[in-house]
C-alpha cells in the first residue's frame, strides 16, 4: 500500500507495537527440554569439546547478524548496510510539497486501516533501491564517512577496556543500572554494565541460565558468554512461530547446548516481549530484568535499563515452603509469572527458584501474561497490576495534584480517537494512584518519546529509529496525543545521542527532585502491553509477556526517593534514584515531529551523513 504525503512517497507496512508481530496459526511445539549440566560448575578439569566457532562480528558495524526484528529493525539495518548518501537538490523520497504545512506534517489519510491489518495484508516484498543517478554503489568506507560531532569515538567498536575486570562499582541501593555505550566518556559507562559484564564469572560461577527475550541473535549471544561459560546449558523462552520460529531454531543448530521454549501466544496480535535472564550458579540464583534484546544493536549505542538481584542463596535442607520470600512477595510473583508460561521445560527452574532464598528483594513484579480475566485476576496482570501496588504500597502526599506523571518509551500503540479511550480514561487513573487516597486528581502527564531531530542527531543516525516503530499509520489517527510529547534529552548519564528503548514510568514532584515511585519495564505505551478493560469493565484483555519492577519507597524506609542529579560516575553510597533523563522534560517546540519510522527523511542528513529511505 503506498501513500504520500510532504515527505514523499512511501509503502507501509508495520506493527504499532515495539516490535513485529508474530504470525499465528502454528501449533506448541513439542518439549524441548534443557541438556543436563554438570552440577558442580560448567567448568571441567578434563578437556571438553570446543564450542561451535562464533564468527567476528566485522569492525564498526553496529548491525546484528541474522537480521532479526520488526520491519522497522529491518529497515535500519538495509539502510546502514546500503546506506544513501544525502545530496541537496531533489532526493529519493520525492521532491517535498511547497505548500504550507497543517502543523501536522504529514498528509493524513482517512484510512482506518490497522497497522496489522496493513502488515498482514502487504502480498510484495518493496521494491530494491537504486542508488541516485544510476551511480554503482561504493562499499562505505572509513575515508568517506564524514567527521562526526560526537568525536571519533562515535566509529568505533567497543576499546580492550570497555568491559570489567574487576567487580565494578555499582549502586546497591537500588540495583538499577543502565546499559553501557560505546562512544561516551570513560566516567559514563562507570557503574553501567554490558551484558559480557553480566555473564562474566565477577558476579558467579554459572553453571545454567534460561534467556526471555522477544528478538535473538543466537551466535551473538553465545559469543556473550565467557568462555568457561559457552557450554553451559541456555534455554531460550521465545515467541517466534512458523518461519520466524524456523529462522530462530536454525541459529540455534550449530549450538547444542542451547534449547528453545516457545511461550504460548492465544490471543491475536500479542508478542513475548519480556526480557529477563534467570543464571543458576554454584553460588547461588540471580534474576535479571532488563529492556534489551539479544542482539547486538541493543547493546551498543542505544540507552537500556535493567534490575539486577543479589545473588540468592540457597535455603538450607528442608526449609518450609514459604521460606525465602521478600516483603514485597517477590518470590510467589515470580514463580506464579513463570507458572503462566504453562511450559514444561520451565519446571525444572520453578524448583530451583522455591529452594533459594529471595527475602532480599525491594522491589515488586509487574508482568502481563496473555488472557482474559475476571474478578480477582483482574489485578494479577497489566496495569490493574500496577494500580492495586501503588494502592497498597504508597501514602497519598499532599497536593499531589501538582505531582506530574512521566511516561517514556520506544513505541506507541493505538490509543483510539480521542484521550478518553485509554490514556485518560483507563491508564492515567493507575498513574495517578497513591494509596488509598479517595482523591481523583488530573495531574499534567509528560510522554518521553524521540523527536525525528533527536533520532537525525544520535549516534546512530537515522537507523537509530528502527528500533523506535511509531508508524504513520497509528499516528496520523491520533495527533491528540502528540500535545503530551517531550524530548529524549539525557545530558545527566550522558546519553542524550544514544536513542532510549529502555521503557520507564514515574511520578515526580512539582519541582522534579522526588519520586513517589519509578518503574522499569519492557512495556511500551499500548493496550497490548498493558491491558484494557472490557465488558462494562468488568474484564480485562491482555494480548502480550512483559515484565517490569516497581520501585516504591517504603520498601526501602523511605518517603519519597530523592532523583540523583549526577548518576555518573556511579557511587556506592548515594540515595539518590539515578532517572535515566533529564528534569524536567523538554516539550516539543512547533517545529518537533514524532519519529515516524516509515516515511522518509531526506531534507537533512544524519550524522553519519545519510538520508533515511525506509523499505
Amino acid at each position: 500500500m503506498s501513500q504520500t504525503s510532504l515527505h514523499g512517497k512511501w509503502t507501509v507496512s508495520s506493527s504499532d507495537e515495539d516490535e513485529d508481530l508474530p504470525l499465528s496459526g502454528t501449533t506448541t511445539p513439542k518439549s524441548h527440554r534443557p541438556a543436563e549440566s554438570n552440577r558442580s560448575s560448567c567448568r571441567s578439569p578434563v578437556p571438553v569439546p570446543a564450542p561451535p566457532e562464533v564468527k567476528a562480528e566485522p569492525a564498526r558495524t553496529p548491525v546484528s547478524s541474522p537480521t532479526v526484528g520488526s520491519e522497522a529493525r529491518q529497515s535500519a539495518a538495509r539502510n546502514q548496510i546500503n546506506p544513501v548518501k544525502f545530496k541537496p537538490g531533489p532526493s529519493l523520497a520525492g521532491k517535498r510539497k511547497k505548500e504550507a504545512s497543517d502543523g501536522s506534517s504529514w498528509a493524513l489519510s482517512d484510512s482506518d486501516e490497522d497497522d496489522v491489518d496493513v502488515k498482514r495484508n502487504r502480498q510484495s516484498s518493496p521494491p530494491k533501491r537504486e542508488p541516485p543517478n544510476g551511480e554503482t554503489k561504493k562499499p562505505k568506507v572509513e575515508s568517506e564517512r564524514p567527521p562526526s560531532p560526537h568525536g571519533r569515538l562515535y566509529y568505533i567498536d567497543e576499546p580492550d577496556d570497555f568491559f570489567e575486570s574487576s567487580l565494578p562499582r555499582l549502586n546497591d541501593t537500588y540495583r538499577f543500572y543502565l546499559n553501557k555505550v560505546t562512544g561516551l566518556d570513560r566516567k559514563y559507562n562507570s557503574g553501567a554494565l554490558h551484558i559480557r559484564d553480566i555473564l562474566s564469572p565477577l558476579f558467579g560461577t554459572l553453571k545454567e541460565s534460561v534467556q526471555f527475550n522477544y528478538c535473538f541473535d543466537i551466535p551473538w549471544m553465545v559469543k556473550q558468554f565467557p568462555p568457561e561459560f559457552r557450554h553451559c546449558p541456555v534455554l531460550i523462552v521465545h515467541g517466534d512461530k512458523r518461519e520466524a520460529k524456523a529462522r530462530l531454531l536454525q541459529q540455534g543448530q550449530p549450538f547444542p547446548h542451547v534449547r528453545f521454549c516457545q511461550a504460548k501466544l492465544d490471543i491475536a496480535f500479542g508478542t513475548h516481549h519480556t526480557k529477563m535472564m534467570l543464571l543458576w550458579y554454584e553460588e547461588g540464583f540471580r534474576v535479571v530484568i532488563l529492556t534489551s534484546n539479544l542482539i547486538r544493536a541493543d547493546w551498543y549505542q542505544k540507552t537500556q535499563g535493567m534490575w539486577m538481584s543479589p545473588l540468592f542463596p540457597r535455603l538450607p535442607e528442608g526449609s518450609s515452603s514459604g521460606s525465602g520470600e521478600s516483603p514485597t512477595f517477590f518470590k510467589r510473583d515470580l514463580l506464579e509469572y513463570l507458572a503462566s508460561y504453562r511450559a514444561p521445560e520451565l519446571e525444572d527452574w520453578i524448583q530451583r527458584i522455591k529452594e533459594h532464598d529471595l527475602s532480599e528483594t525491594r522491589v515488586y513484579l509487574v508482568a502481563s501474561t496473555p488472557g482474559r480475566y475476571v474478578g480477582a485476576d483482574m489485578e494479577r496482570w497489566g496495569h490493574l497490576r500496577l494500580r492495586k501496588l501503588l494502592y497498597e504500597h504508597t501514602n497519598p502526599i499532599p497536593g499531589e495534584e501538582r505531582w506530574p506523571m512521566i511516561g517514556q518509551f520506544s513505541s506507541i500503540g493505538s490509543m483510539g480517537t480521542d484521550k478518553t479511550k485509554w490514556l485518560a480514561g483507563e491508564f492515567q487513573r493507575t498513574l495517578t494512584t497513591l494509596g488509598k487516597s479517595s482523591l481523583r486528581p488530573d495531574p499534567l502527564m509528560h510522554l518521553l518519546y524521540p523527536s525525528v531531530e533527536d533520532v537525525r542527531t544520535s549516534l546512530e543516525g537515522y537507523p537509530a529509529g528502527g528500533s523506535l516503530p511509531y508508524s504513520i499509520q497509528t499516528a496520523q489517527k491520533q495527533i491528540w496525543l502528540h500535545s503530551y510529547f517531550h524530548r529524549w534529552k539525557a545530558s545527566r548519564t550522558g546519553r542524550s545521542h544514544a536513542m532510549p528503548h529502555i521503557k520507564t514510568y514515574m511520578r515526580v514532584s512539582p519541582d522534579f527532585t522526588q519520586l513517589a515511585w519509578f518503574l522499569v519495564t519492557s512495556a511500551n505505551l499500548s493496550k497490548a502491553a498493558w491491558g484494557a478493560l472490557e465488558k462494562n469493565n468488568s474484564q480485562v484483555m491482555v494480548r502480550s509477556y512483559e515484565l517490569g519492577v516497581l520501585y516504591v519507597p517504603s520498601a526501602f524506609n523511605m518517603k519519597t526517593f530523592p532523583v540523583e542529579t549526577n548518576p555518573f560516575p556511579a557511587s556506592s553510597s548515594t540515595s539518590g534514584f539515578p532517572v535515566p533523563f533529564d528534569l524536567p522534560p523538554t516539550s516539543y517546540s512547533p517545529k518537533d515531529q514524532p519519529w515516524i519510522w516509515n516515511i522518509p527523511y531526506s531534507q537533512e542528513p544524519d550524522t553519519h551523513g545519510n538520508i533515511w529511505v525506509p523499505s
